[in-house]
C-alpha cells in the first residue's frame, strides 16, 4: 500500500479511537439517580413563601417564590411580575404570570443546589410555551435559617429571597415515580 493510503487509514483509526475514549469518559461520568428519595435537609421540609421584595413597586420586573421541600425534592412556583412587555400579548397576561419547576436538591456547605425541569402547573414537563422551559438549575447561597424563616441568595443575581414557613412537611421517602 502507498504511504498516502496508510496515513488515511491511520486518521480513521485515530478518529475511531478518540470517539471510543470520549464515549467511555461520558459513560463513566454519568450518575444513576436512586429510585428512592433521600431524606433531604431536615430544616427545609415544608412549604415556604416569599411575601414581597424590598422596593418591588419601583422595579420593572421581579419574582416572588414559593418552595415546597419534600424529602430531597423541591417544587417551585414563581409568581412573575413585569411592567414592560418583552413577549407577545397572549403570553404577557397584563404583566403577571406563574412559572413552575420541580427537581431534586442537595445542601453542600452554605449552598442549595437544585437540578430540575420547568413544568406546567400539573407538574408535567414543559417542552415549549410562552415562558421558560427545559432545565431548572438555580443555585442558592443559604444566608440564614431558623424554624420559621429562611433567607436564600440567588447566585445568578445576588438578590435575597426571604421566605417564611407556612406548612410543615414530614419526609416519608417514596419511589420517585410514586410522588
Amino acid at each position: 500500500k502507498s504511504l498516502r493510503q496508510l496515513l488515511n487509514i491511520s486518521k480513521y483509526y485515530k478518529a475511531y479511537l478518540f470517539s471510543l475514549i470520549g464515549m467511555l469518559i461520558a459513560l463513566s461520568s454519568c450518575q444513576r439517580h436512586s429510585e428512592m428519595q433521600t431524606e433531604g435537609v431536615p430544616f427545609l421540609q415544608g412549604v415556604w413563601v416569599q411575601d414581597s421584595i424590598p422596593y418591588q413597586d419601583q422595579m420593572l420586573n421581579y419574582t416572588l417564590h414559593q418552595f415546597t421541600f419534600r424529602c430531597d425534592s423541591v417544587y417551585t412556583v414563581m409568581d412573575m411580575h413585569a411592567k414592560t412587555k418583552t413577549m407577545p400579548d397572549s403570553c404577557f397576561k397584563n404583566g403577571n404570570w406563574k412559572e413552575y419547576a420541580q427537581g431534586v436538591y442537595v445542601q453542600r456547605g452554605d449552598s442549595i443546589i437544585v437540578e430540575g425541569l420547568y413544568t406546567k402547573e400539573n407538574q408535567k414537563q414543559k417542552i415549549s410555551g410562552c415562558y421558560k422551559s427545559g432545565q431548572y438549575l438555580p443555585r442558592f447561597k443559604l444566608k440564614y435559617h431558623s424554624a420559621d424563616s429562611v433567607v436564600l441568595e440567588s447566585q445568578s443575581d445576588s438578590k435575597p429571597i426571604i421566605l417564611r414557613k407556612v406548612k410543615d412537611i414530614t419526609c416519608v421517602p417514596k419511589k420517585r415515580w410514586e410522588m
